[in-house]
């Protein structure tokens, strides 16, 4: 049964990938970057002094149904900064050679204003639903900005979103964690290599009552759970990431240098076990969409709950979500395996336990248990936030009366994903990604005349104006 579903998957996976999610990553990243004159690099003194300084003047709380922009975005953050960070990079550099980093770097500076217009959609058509909570995000923006006749294409990406957010959102995340905390546990010798199944089986059932009981809380707990967790959780792994960097800085520049020639000639970096160019572009691309979420449309659906003025406002927070999840975490997680010297198996599968031996080699065994504490809140942050992303689907295709039997089996797939192998999950998860990521570049695309309309609005306005503060 499992070999049937990973050759179904790996099928699929390689027509999502081969051609259609990635031209269109790029292409339309592209194209709103040139339209909005590269407003991600033009605008970046604006973007950092209306996201980092004001996140120590953000308000205490805010009304029903809606959170405070800083914790919208921390929700949104928590959904992408996680295990893509770590065990992600780890992967695509395996796979895809030193390279696919540099093509991960690509995609992210297309995908600042990618994210960015995505976000300011799903502010500018979000709606309340019954309940008076504000929702929103690609299936919402697609219905009220292209019209019914496209409520088609928002069907199809909440559908592909329901089933991404059990394996992107959780089951990878979960194995993520229980392999983190079952490295720590094997390198002091409290469990043997080849007896933890059991430990691992009753990790799943404790995640899957913790992330129950908090996505039952709905939005507002979520918000602040992430806004507490993810600031402290991405200082501390930077700072020691950082570390290893600097005990080791006399291979920065050829970690540097693998990365830029792996990416135009891999053969030459991996001694011929990546071959092919495209594989490092595939492998770039797809694991730092799953990371940042630039081009998936699904932050958005957190940004949309956020009790803002103007939608450019929240905007702004979508290309710094990009930068720090991918231009800083991401390189630093690259940088720490790749100075540090540790041995990489090009063309196998590998996660975090690739990252953490590299923390391990400058910092010993006793770093184990930092990479498993940050592990579990990297990742179970990132459960939380896909938990409302799914909720959030499951109610535009069924209603709201779905929200919590959603809730529910959601949960339970922690479970799973504490239970069965790593390599079959992150192909699943990305393959979701892609076909999720299609139908919502479509409509970014479309939608395009809108956030160039939404874009000049606010930059032409005075600056005294209360909606540019």
């Amino acid at each position: 049964m499992i070999e049937t579903i990973s050759s179904i998957n790996s099928t699929v996976n390689g027509i999502v990938w081969g051609l259609p999610a990635t031209a269109l990553i790029f292409g339309v990243g592209l194209y709103l970057s040139i339209r909005t004159g590269f407003l991600q690099f033009r605008k970046f003194g604006t973007v950092w002094q209306n996201t980092v300084g004001k996140l120590f003047h953000r308000s205490t709380e805010a009304g029903h149904g809606a959170v405070t922009p800083f914790q919208a975005v921390c929700t949104a953050l928590a959904a992408t900064v996680g295990t893509g960070n770590i065990a992600g990079v780890a992967g695509a550099i395996a796979i895809g050679g030193p390279g696919a980093v540099f093509w991960m770097w690509i995609s992210a500076l297309l995908g600042m204003v990618t994210k960015y217009s995505e976000v300011t959609l799903a502010v500018h058509y979000r709606q309340k639903n019954k309940h008076g909570d504000w929702v929103g995000g690609p299936m919402y923006y697609i219905q009220n900005g292209l019209g019914k006749k496209w409520k088609w294409l928002g069907v199809l990406f909440a559908i592909f979103g329901v089933f991404a957010v059990f394996g992107t959102g959780n089951a990878t995340q979960v194995n993520t964690i229980v392999a983190s905390i079952d490295t720590a546990l094997i390198s002091f010798g409290v469990v043997e290599a080849g007896g933890t199944s059991t430990l691992n089986l009753i990790l799943g059932i404790v995640i899957t009552i913790l992330v129950g009981l908090i996505l039952l809380g709905g939005i507002k707990r979520i918000g602040h759970v992430a806004e507490r967790l993810v600031p402290i959780m991405a200082l501390l792994y930077v700072v020691l990431g950082l570390g290893v960097i600097i005990v080791h800085i006399e291979n920065l520049p050829a970690a540097f240098s693998a990365i830029v020639k792996g990416a135009f000639n891999p053969t030459a970096v991996t001694g011929g076990v990546v071959g092919a160019m495209f594989t490092a572009v595939q492998k770039g691309v797809a694991r730092g969409i799953f990371s940042n979420e630039a081009g998936l449309g699904t932050a958005s659906i957190a940004h949309a709950g956020a009790e803002v003025d103007d939608p450019v406002q929240q905007g702004l927070f979508g290309v710094f979500e990009v930068f720090v999840d991918t231009i800083i975490i991401c390189t630093f997680t690259a940088l720490v395996i790749l100075c540090s010297g540790v041995p990489i198996t090009f063309g196998a599968a590998a996660g975090a336990e690739l990252t953490i031996s590299g923390f391990v080699s400058t910092y010993g065994n006793w770093i184990t248990i930092f990479t498993a504490v940050a592990m579990c809140c990297f990742a179970f942050t990132t459960i939380l936030g896909w938990g409302l992303y799914g909720a959030r689907c499951s109610e535009y295709l069924f209603g709201e009366k779905v929200i919590k039997p959603f809730m529910v089996i959601y949960s339970l797939v922690a479970i799973i994903g504490a239970t069965v192998k790593l390599d079959l999950l992150w192909s699943i998860a990305e393959t979701f990604n892609g076909m999720m990521a299609i139908p919502n570049l479509i409509a970014v695309a479309l939608l395009s005349p809108v956030v160039l309309k939404l874009t000049k609005e606010y930059f032409t306005r005075p600056k005294e104006s209360p909606l540019c503060k």
